[in-house]
């Protein structure tokens, strides 16, 4: 049997456990995997583009559990009332190949997508950080804000989106949240002014220039979450050169993230290598640092594997047939429940014609 999870599951995982604890277990699980980076089989993700959007599956394995998600992004979507990125995910054993979880990913990759951000934040960011610019505001942005206010401190978050409806939606949302301010501010460059770090979610599928230049102050952390697609950036290219660059899996960075922008030699280090200790992080207080979170496959499988283990913590999930039961496993065709029926329709068939 396989073990589905479907929204409401992950909502209850949430409202169980409370964020700030999703947050933390789903850091540790990426960070216990990216430490296993060279025990990955990885590849980049495999992507089908329209003028609407994109449509990928994003592979992974270890020499025990292989898992893929299934994911789009049509930042046109919410006119049709419908999410701009929906998921779904398999995790699988692989001395078998049986399926053990299928999960949603739409709330998942949300959670997970602010976990790594937290990850990369706490080797990158300078320690002392306490504001946060945040820029775009739609259905990404809660997430990110809880996982820096909840695992790093972060007590201010400057908020912009073009559309203040998305702001104020926000707002309402994390008002209440104890020790939290929120500042809403008219422009980016209002919003990234004084801030310890910048994350940008953005969703437009073009080659914007959401932070120029002379935004950028000394000591500023940057997550770059929105640029994660060929065609789709969000940073003016001077930002990377001014910047030291971090990125998940360089091959797929390379194609999709911000990096795309720059030439091949342009130096990045992929981030299992800081966790690692293998390179440094930031190098000093005036650095300014830049994360370019494409998404990995390698995250959703922790993901998964997290998922997989608190249903069974906690209880929830449904068992599915997914895969056939059988008795004899050869006998695949008896699964129709046809072979019994046929057989006296094809003897009278046969007298008949006698």
């Amino acid at each position: 049997m396989t073990t589905l999870l479907n929204t409401q599951d992950v909502a209850r995982m949430a409202q169980t456990l409370g964020m700030a604890e999703f947050f933390k277990r789903m850091v540790g699980y990426l960070e216990a995997d990216y430490l296993r980076w060279n025990e990955f089989d990885k590849c980049a993700r495999v992507a089908s583009h329209s003028d609407d959007g994109v449509i990928e599956l994003m592979p992974i394995a270890d020499a025990s559990l292989y898992s893929f998600k299934y994911v789009n992004g049509h930042p046109k979507n919410t006119r049709a009332g419908l999410p701009t990125v929906m998921a779904v995910g398999l995790l699988a054993d692989v001395a078998t190949g049986r399926p053990e979880l299928l999960s949603e990913l739409t709330l998942t990759t949300a959670i997970r997508t602010a976990a790594t951000s937290v990850m990369a934040a706490k080797q990158l960011a300078r320690k002392n950080a306490r504001s946060m610019a945040l820029i775009g505001n739609g259905a990404q942005s809660e997430f990110q804000a809880l996982a820096f206010h909840h695992l790093l401190g972060i007590s201010e978050i400057r908020l912009y989106d073009i559309d203040p409806a998305a702001t104020a939606k926000l707002q309402r949302h994390l008002s209440a949240l104890p020790g939290l301010r929120l500042i809403a501010c008219k422009s980016t460059a209002e919003a990234v002014r004084g801030a310890d770090i910048v994350t940008t979610v953005t969703a437009d599928k073009t080659n914007a220039t959401i932070l120029t230049p002379e935004m950028i102050e000394p000591g500023m952390h940057i997550n770059g979450v929105g640029g994660d697609c060929p065609g789709k950036t969000e940073m003016h290219r001077g930002v990377l050169e001014a910047s030291k660059v971090f990125v998940e899996f360089e091959p797929q960075s390379r194609i999709e993230g911000d990096l795309q922008q720059m030439p091949a030699e342009f130096p990045v280090i992929e981030f299992w290598r800081v966790l690692k200790g293998l390179s440094a992080g930031r190098d000093s207080e005036a650095q300014i640092t830049f994360f370019d979170s494409v998404g990995f496959a390698l995250e959703d499988f922790s993901a998964l594997r997290l998922l997989r283990d608190l249903a069974r913590e906690l209880g929830l999930g449904q068992d599915v047939s997914l895969i056939p039961q059988m008795a004899d496993p050869k006998d695949l065709f008896g699964q129709l429940g046809l072979a019994t029926a046929a057989a006296p329709v094809a003897v009278q068939a046969v007298q008949a014609a006698a």
